[in-house]
Formats: structure tokens, C-alpha cells, sequence
């Protein structure tokens, strides 16, 4: 009986210190994480980057997902919810801190980063982002419902109030991920090749460091196996893979 007593408490001890230590073990890995902040675009949520944050956490990085509403509310209450939230999550990490934001979330991190600065800034991917507005917002101007329910709809057009207008160009390394993607509509509104809504010239960006066209459309971006995959070697070196693996 005493040897079975002991028997399992040195059972249960084990099991005690093997729990511990792989929770300290855990803890000790993601203390050496760095940090991958993600934005979404316009009428998103934090899902519609599920693919593309489950392929980041896979690579190794601490996902850190800033949501927020597109719907009634002004660009300025939009930065000053997604700066908060950063702030909240990363002003103070000593971990190295990545961005990366799909269309209008590409703007927002540039808003932000205009503003603060991280000592721990890494790399800046904008995907699909229109760096200088684009011409479907443009149509969308003097729709009563669109400016009453979604006035950063139209923040995005290429007028010089626009948003991306006023935004400096930047002075830390991002990578631009343009989609092309021929749907056969648009055509009229949109100048040259395009993902659909977004100018493929429209996403370059003056000082960007890397730039890259990837096959997709607007919305796909975010679900599409090579722009996580570019996302991710430049997060890792600065620059996209243009060899011939690109994209496998």
C-alpha cells in the first residue's frame, strides 16, 4: 500500500513539473517572438484575416490583431481606436514589432506610424493598400447613404483631402504587395491594370523598399497562399523573393 502511495505521488509530482516546465518553456518562446501587428480593411473584422494571421502564428510570429469599425465613424475616431489599441499591445515591447495591413489597413498603420515611433519597428507590408487613393471612392462621393454609414468609404479617393494625401511618405522599410486581377468591371473608373477596386500604380508608395505584383483580387488578397508567403519573407528580410520559388 505505501509502496503504491509513493508510487503515485512521485506519478503526480512528474506530471506537476513536466506541466510547469512546458509552460515556462512556452512562455520563455514567446518572450522571444517578434510581433506581427495586423489591420484589416474597410467593412472587415479581425476574421477576414484569419488565413493570413494562422500563416503568420505558423512562421513563428506573436499575431496581434487591431480591429475596428468602418461603419459611422470618422477617419480621426478610427486612428485614435487603432492607437490605442497599438499603443495598448506595443509601445512598450522590447520585441521586435512588425505591421501589416490589407487596403485600408495599410493606411492606418501608415497614420499611426506618422505619428509614433516604435523603438522596436521592424518591417511594414502594405497589401493591396491605395497609397494614393483610388477612383472607385471617387464615384461614391455625394451618395448620401455611403457618407452617412461609411463616411471612410470615401476617404479613399485621390482628391487632396483624401486620406492617403495627407500621409508622409514613410521612413521605415515596407514592402508593397499590388494584386492584378482582370474582372472585367471597373474598367472605366479604374486607370490601367488593377486588383478590381485598387490601381495596381495606385499602391506604389515613394520610399517603399520592395515592391511586387501578385495574381488576385482585392478581397482574395488576404486568403492568397503567395501574398502570405511574400508577406512573410519580408517580414523575415526585408525584401520579397523573386527567384524562381517565388510563392512556393
Amino acid at each position: 500500500m505505501k509502496k503504491t502511495v509513493f508510487s503515485l505521488a512521485v506519478l503526480l509530482v512528474s506530471v506537476y513539473l513536466s506541466t510547469a516546465f512546458a509552460t515556462w518553456s512556452g512562455e520563455k518562446d514567446l518572450s522571444k517572438k517578434e510581433v506581427v501587428v495586423l489591420l484589416h480593411g474597410l467593412g472587415r473584422s479581425n476574421i477576414a484575416m484569419w488565413r493570413l494571421a494562422g500563416r503568420l502564428e505558423d512562421a513563428g510570429y506573436d499575431v496581434q490583431q487591431v480591429g475596428y469599425s468602418s461603419i459611422n465613424t470618422t477617419t480621426d475616431e478610427v486612428i485614435a481606436d487603432i492607437t490605442k489599441q497599438i499603443d495598448d499591445c506595443c509601445a512598450s515591447e522590447k520585441r521586435i514589432v512588425h505591421f501589416v495591413g490589407h487596403s485600408l489597413g495599410g493606411l492606418l498603420i501608415r497614420a499611426y506610424l506618422q505619428e509614433n515611433i516604435l523603438k522596436q519597428l521592424g518591417n511594414t507590408v502594405l497589401i493591396g493598400t491605395p497609397n494614393k487613393g483610388t477612383e472607385i471612392a471617387d464615384q461614391l462621393k455625394g451618395n448620401c447613404l455611403v457618407e452617412l454609414l461609411v463616411p471612410m468609404a470615401t476617404a479613399l479617393g485621390t482628391d487632396e483631402r483624401s486620406l492617403p494625401k495627407t500621409l508622409e511618405f514613410p521612413y521605415y522599410p515596407v514592402g508593397v504587395i499590388a494584386g492584378v486581377y482582370d474582372s472585367g468591371l471597373n474598367e472605366e473608373i479604374l486607370p490601367g491594370r488593377d486588383d478590381g477596386l485598387v490601381p495596381v500604380e495606385s499602391t506604389k508608395l515613394e520610399g517603399m523598399s520592395d515592391f511586387i505584383e501578385i495574381e488576385s483580387g482585392h478581397s482574395m488578397m488576404r486568403y492568397n497562399e503567395d501574398v502570405a508567403s511574400q508577406t512573410i519573407h519580408f517580414l523575415k528580410n526585408g525584401k520579397f523573393d523573386k527567384g524562381e520559388n517565388a510563392g512556393q
